[in-house]
Order: structure tokens, then C-alpha cells, then sequence
């Protein structure tokens, strides 16, 4: 039997009592290891993490702590070499994919560590300046906002194993509270060694940093009203959170990133061959092909004007057949696998779904593959569909398929387009395309109430932007409706998420002694 990995939970590392759930390599098919959480006592894990990592984290300053998440970019970054070796076996991801989910989270814990020596040696943050609550200022109120007393717990999802885990913890980290989390059992070995390697080198406080692998059952039943959840996946689950009675009853927040039917828009007047024309093909390509399409931000709708349909179907499926698919261990290879057959299974039923109100562009899926058996590995090529009617499609604005497929939609003037956009019923990213800045401007603002973020592409800055689907820690993740309501990152403002307002109303001579 193949190794079985252990939690770290209570300050020690602890093997579940069953046999264990295998996870595969999803090319060769072969297992790797297995992970189990049967047994735990989680509400003693949690207190654990509460009381002594809690109260550890937060007698340290925000400065302190920030010093704290540079060391743990120092181990992280010791130990790259290993990171890239497990998703290459247990997520199936060519080397530049897998720099997307390790070098990513590596570099955002590296910005909040920059942001957090920057708030300096204090303990709570001013939020907003002191105001008088009379006609005479001798009684104030000024606004705090403090770590929450809780443990903050991830649920997170399959396909960013490394930067799932990072991009949460360093806010949350950063603020004084402690962390559990749970990683999708897929593609769990990653996150595992990561906070293995972390309290090996005995950076954090115990029960600062603890890692369940296996079922997540029980997990809910143990958080408290202080406590937060944070979850990535499906829509589905997401309804279960938040109707558990830990968040109905305790009032445990909650933030939600789910399904994303994200979309590019080309803008009027880019014609075929011009510099907005070929930076979309460029882009949409990429977000088919980066990780197999499994990404939460990977662009599904591509919008294009109805008379440029044709040739935009066909420059992007130019562009897709020079992608190779199979063994990521082979240099020939462009995109791996998915992470496992299950969502093979799921990437077919998707097509299916799909199929009675679209015709197919451009089809991969007989490519044969490099260095893969088709019978073992979860790999699918690339697949461009298209309806030419964008009103009557209506699954296409409904149906994630999470994996390496678009859809190519027309549309009649820009107001169509931007109503189409809109049919995602809330998304994490839409990319404009254009060379127009007044009517990108105005687009963009036509978009952003149903987006959390609005990623405008000229050819000024074709060089110099960070990617549709490119999460960075300075700006906003997260989306409302559909995507979730969430919000994650965005700089500092992610810190609001870890903490609890509170007001003091006292005399300007009590509120300078605050310390702040």
C-alpha cells in the first residue's frame, strides 16, 4: 500500500484510522498516495487552533507577522524543486502551469509580507479618523478594526493546490488568525508537503497552520461564531455552506468563489488581423490551454461581432492545433492532463450538455496524444464551440464546462454584447479588447457591476498585462452572483475579511492611548 500522509491538526501530526482515499498520477494512471481523516477529533483541533495559535499570532504585530510570512517564502522557495515534481504527478501540469499555482503562491505571499512591514509594530488598524459625537470634541468615536478570536477554515478546490492554499493564508495569516485547511482530495498532496515543509522549519506558532486531508465531513459542525470559512467550487456545495447551521445559526461568516462563466469582448471596429483582433485570439487561447482550461477564471464566452465571426473562428482554431497535448513530463507538451478521469467524465458530459445548441469549431479531441495512453490518461485536447445565435444559446450562458473549452458567441452591436455578458449571472473576469480608451472606458463600466474584475486590453499594453485569467494579489478576487459574492485579495482590503469592526467612544485622551 502506498503511503498514507497525515494531518497536522493539535499541534502534531495525526493519521486518520482508515485505509485512506488513493490519488492517482492522471496520465499514467498509477497511485501515489493516500489520505485520510477518519478519526480526528476536529473540534479539539479547532479549539487548539483558536486558543494556542490564535493567541500566539495575535500578541505579534502586524510587522512581526508580515516577518513571518517572508520566512515562509524562504522555505517554500527551498523547497520549489519537490513542489514542481508532485503536480507534475498529481495534477498532470506541464512546468509553466505549474509555475502559475507555485510561483504564484510564492510571489503573493512575498507582496503581503511587503504590505504587512508596512503597517508597522501595532496590534489593531484605524479604520477611518476619530469623529465627534456632540457639539464639543471631548467625546469621540473611533472605528478599529481587530483580528477576529477564530480560526479561519479553507475549503478549497481542486486545481490551484499551492496557490489556493497561499493566496487565502497570507491575509488571514497577516491578521493574526490562525488557519485550517482543507485541500480538495484530488490533488491534496501538494498542499500537504507545503505545510509539512512549513512547520518542519518551525516558522509559525503552533496551531498557526493545520492541514486536513480526506473527507471534510465534521469540519462545519466545529466552527464557531468567531470563526470564518472561506470555500472555492462548485455552486452546489457552496448552497450547502451556506445553509449549515453554523453559518445560519452562529453567524460564522462566510466568502464564496463558485462557478464563473467569464467571457472576452471584442470591441466594434477591431477588424480581422488588426492588434485588439489578434491580442484576443492570443489571450483566448492561452485561457483555453493554461492548467487544461481549469481555472476559475479562464475565459468560456468569447464575444465577438457577428461580422467578424468567421474569421475569428478560424484564427483560433489555427492557433489551437499547434497545441500539444500528453505527458507533461515530455518537453514536447504544451498542456497537460486534467487532474483526474472523473473530471474527464465530467469535461465530456459538459460538451454533451452543451452540443444541441452548439456546432464545434474546432476539435482536439482526435489529436493523438504524446506520450499518454487515451485508455488511462485524463487528457482532452482543446475544444472551440460556436452558436451564431448568442440569444438562443441559453446553456452556453448557463454551463461551466471546467476544462479546455470555449464557446464563440456574435453579437450586433455593443449593447448586445455587454447584455451577453451580463447572462453569466455574475462573473470573476470579463477582458475587453479594443484601441478605443473612451468606449473601452465606458464598457468597462457598463460591465463591472456583474464582474469582479474588468480587464481592459490595448495595444499599449499588450506587452505589459497580466492576463485575463492572472489573479494578482493587488486587485480583487471574487465576483457576485453566480461567482459567489466573495471577494478575495485586493490588496490590504483583504485583511477586512480576517477582522472585526468595532467602535470605542471615549475622550481624545482614551483613544490616543489606543496605540493605533
Amino acid at each position: 500500500m502506498t503511503e498514507l500522509l497525515p494531518n497536522y491538526v493539535a499541534g502534531r501530526w495525526q493519521s486518520g484510522s482508515g485505509a485512506g482515499t488513493p490519488l492517482f498520477d492522471p496520465v499514467l494512471g498509477t497511485e501515489l498516495v493516500r489520505v485520510d481523516a477518519t478519526g480526528l477529533d476536529l473540534p479539539a483541533a479547532f479549539a487548539f487552533a483558536r486558543e494556542q495559535g490564535g493567541n500566539a499570532m495575535r500578541a505579534l504585530t502586524y510587522r512581526q507577522r508580515a516577518g513571518l510570512l517572508g520566512a515562509i517564502v524562504k522555505v517554500l522557495q527551498a523547497n520549489r524543486d519537490a513542489y514542481y515534481e508532485i503536480a507534475t504527478a498529481n495534477s498532470g501540469t506541464v512546468k509553466n502551469d505549474s509555475a502559475v499555482d507555485i510561483d504564484g503562491a510564492i510571489f503573493t505571499l512575498g507582496q503581503y509580507a511587503k504590505w504587512g512591514d508596512g503597517l508597522g509594530d501595532v496590534r489593531a488598524l484605524r479604520d477611518g479618523d476619530a469623529v465627534k459625537l456632540g457639539k464639543e470634541p471631548v467625546f469621540q468615536s473611533q472605528h478599529l478594526q481587530l483580528p477576529t478570536q477564530g480560526v479561519a477554515l479553507f475549503i478549497n478546490a481542486f486545481n490551484f493546490p499551492s496557490w489556493g492554499l497561499w493566496e487565502k493564508a497570507a491575509p488571514a495569516l497577516l491578521s493574526g488568525v490562525p488557519v485550517i485547511v482543507k485541500p480538495a482530495t484530488a490533488t491534496a498532496w501538494l498542499t500537504q508537503r507545503m505545510v509539512k515543509d512549513v512547520v518542519a522549519a518551525g516558522v509559525l506558532p503552533a496551531g498557526a497552520l493545520s492541514v486536513v486531508c480526506g473527507s471534510s465531513a465534521g469540519l462545519m459542525d466545529a466552527l464557531q461564531p468567531f470563526d470564518v470559512v472561506s470555500f472555492t467550487g462548485s455552486a452546489e456545495t457552496a448552497a450547502v455552506i451556506r445553509s449549515h447551521p453554523a453559518v445560519a445559526e452562529r453567524s460564522v461568516r462566510v466568502n464564496i468563489e463558485a462557478d464563473s462563466l467569464n467571457s472576452a469582448l471584442l470591441m466594434p471596429g477591431a477588424a480581422p488581423g488588426s492588434d485588439a483582433f489578434n491580442l484576443l485570439v492570443r489571450e483566448v487561447v492561452r485561457e483555453m490551454t493554461v492548467k487544461s482550461g481549469q481555472k476559475c477564471t479562464a475565459i468560456r464566452r468569447i464575444l465577438v461581432p457577428a461580422e467578424v465571426y468567421d474569421a475569428a473562428a478560424e484564427a483560433i482554431g489555427a492557433k489551437l492545433k499547434g497545441v500539444t497535448v500528453g505527458n507533461p513530463r515530455n518537453e514536447n507538451v504544451r498542456m497537460g492532463s486534467l487532474v483526474s478521469r472523473a473530471q474527464l467524465d465530467a469535461v465530456n458530459d459538459g460538451l454533451e450538455a452543451l452540443s444541441a445548441q452548439t456546432t464545434v469549431l474546432y476539435d482536439g479531441r482526435s489529436t493523438p496524444l504524446i506520450d499518454a495512453d487515451p485508455a488511462v490518461a485524463a487528457c482532452i485536447g482543446p475544444v472551440l464551440l460556436g452558436a451564431r445565435d448568442a440569444d438562443a444559446a441559453e446553456r452556453v450562458h448557463d454551463v461551466e464546462v471546467f476544462g479546455p473549452v470555449a464557446t464563440l458567441l456574435p453579437y450586433r452591436d455593443l449593447a448586445h454584447g455587454i447584455a451577453l455578458a451580463h447572462r453569466g449571472q455574475g462573473s470573476l473576469v470579463t477582458s475587453l479588447y479594443g484601441s478605443d480608451d473612451a468606449a473601452l472606458a465606458l464598457a468597462a463600466l457598463a460591465l463591472a457591476p456583474s464582474h469582479g474584475r474588468v480587464h481592459v486590453v490595448t495595444p499599449e499594453v499588450a506587452q505589459a498585462h497580466t492576463g485575463h485569467g492572472n489573479v494578482m494579489p493587488m486587485s480583487l478576487h471574487g465576483g457576485p452572483g453566480r461567482a459567489g459574492g466573495g471577494a478575495e485579495l485586493g490588496g490590504l482590503r483583504a485583511l477586512d475579511f480576517y477582522h472585526r469592526r468595532s467602535a470605542v467612544q471615549a475622550s481624545p485622551g482614551v483613544l490616543a492611548q489606543l496605540g493605533l
